[in-house]
Formats: C-alpha cells, structure tokens, sequence
C-alpha cells in the first residue's frame, strides 16, 4: 500500500501537467469547431449551391479521413507547401477541423427537425431567414443539441491523445514518457484512464444538469 501511494505521489504531478495540454487542445479546439460546424450547418441547408457544395465536401472530407491522417497531413505536408504551424497549432486545426465536420450534421438535424411551419411564420412576420434562423429556429434547438453534442466533446477529449504522434506532450504523451522512465506501467494508465474518465463524466453531468434546467423553462 505504502509503495501505491509513492508511486501515486509521483505519478499525479505529471499527468496533471499533461491533463491541462489535453483540456487546452479539446476547449480551444471545440469553440473553433462548434463555430465552423454552425456555418457549415446553416451552409449546407441553404438553397444557394455556392454554400451547399463547399460545405457539403468539407464535411465529407472530414468525416470520410481518419482524424491522425488530418493530423499528419497538417503538420507533416502541408510545410512542404510552405506553410509551416507548429505542433500545438497544428493539432488545434486538425481538431477543430474534424469537429467542425461532425458537429455540422448534429446542428443540421437539430435544425431540421424544427416543423418548417415555424420559419414559415417567421417569414410571414416579416422576418428575413438569417432572423428567423437567430430568433426562432436556432434557440429551439438548444435541447435537442446538448446530447450529441456532449458526445462530440467526449470523443474530441480522447481524439486529443492522438496530439502525441507530433510530439505534444499531452496526456497521453505524458504518460508514455512516465511509463518508460519507471516501467509503472499498470499504475500510469489506470490513473490516465481515470483523467479522462473524471473529464467526460464530468461533461455528460454538466450536460444533464443544463438539460433539466432548459426542460424546467420550458
């Protein structure tokens, strides 16, 4: 027990260090994410094919690629085309690119499962659709995104440890390198896995708790 607790001791420090390099990359990269998933949303569901076309190929590239092959290609190819981000940089782009694509098809069924009748009657009012979209649609589907979206972010929290194949050290990354330094191996990884478990538990809670007080308003 004694020896459990040592090696606890000195394991925690480090990935803590390593858990908030995790926490950064899934925050950052879910606020760019959620923003480019709306604008594809609203793109793909407009009637201009100048919107739906660019965005309907970006969200099948990103949701048709493996998310380290975006990672890879971002960091590894794209200097060679003179452009040129370093590895923090690099893995919040890939991210929040992969994100986007996937939180575009939750925000688009969300807004297409609204009855047609309510932009219908927005319209009639006199409304314009980007106002009808902003004072009618969009806050109705409040409710029906939390689920999926909360899902989204607990896979992009996991998706961060693959950060580690250009060399960030985040969680995961942290641990590797704990692991080869003492050969903890069982210690690390169940203290690893208990991170992301405390991290997406805590955000299905969160989520929970917000859908009781949007349901208790409405």
């Amino acid at each position: 027990m004694e020896r459990f607790i040592a090696h606890t001791i000195n394991i925690l420090p480090v990935l803590l260090e390593g858990l908030g390099v995790t926490l950064s990359l899934t925050f950052i990269s879910a606020l760019v994410g959620t923003l480019l998933g709306l604008l594809a949303a609203l793109a793909r569901i407009s009637r201009n094919p100048l919107f739906t076309l660019p965005a309907s190929g970006y969200v099948t590239l990103f949701r048709g690629t493996p998310l380290l092959l975006q990672l890879l290609f971002i960091y590894n190819a794209l200097p060679q085309m003179g452009l040129r981000l370093p590895a923090f940089q690099a893995a919040v782009v890939a991210f929040s690119l992969n994100a986007g694509a996937y939180i575009a098809e939750i925000i688009r069924a969300a807004i297409q499962s609204i009855d047609r009748g309510q932009m219908e009657a927005a319209r009639s009012l006199g409304m314009s659709y980007g106002m009808a979209m902003r004072r009618v649609i969009l806050p109705q589907t409040y409710r029906r995104l939390l689920p999926p979206m909360v899902n989204e972010l607990a896979a992009l929290t996991k998706d961060t440890s693959l950060a580690s194949s250009i060399s960030i050290l985040e969680l995961m990354k942290y641990s590797q390198q704990f692991v080869s330094r003492t050969a903890l191996v069982a210690q690390t990884f169940v203290w690893t896995a208990v991170f992301y478990l405390v991290v997406t538990v805590g955000l299905s809670t969160l989520a929970s708790h917000l859908e009781k007080k949007l349901e208790a308003r409405g």
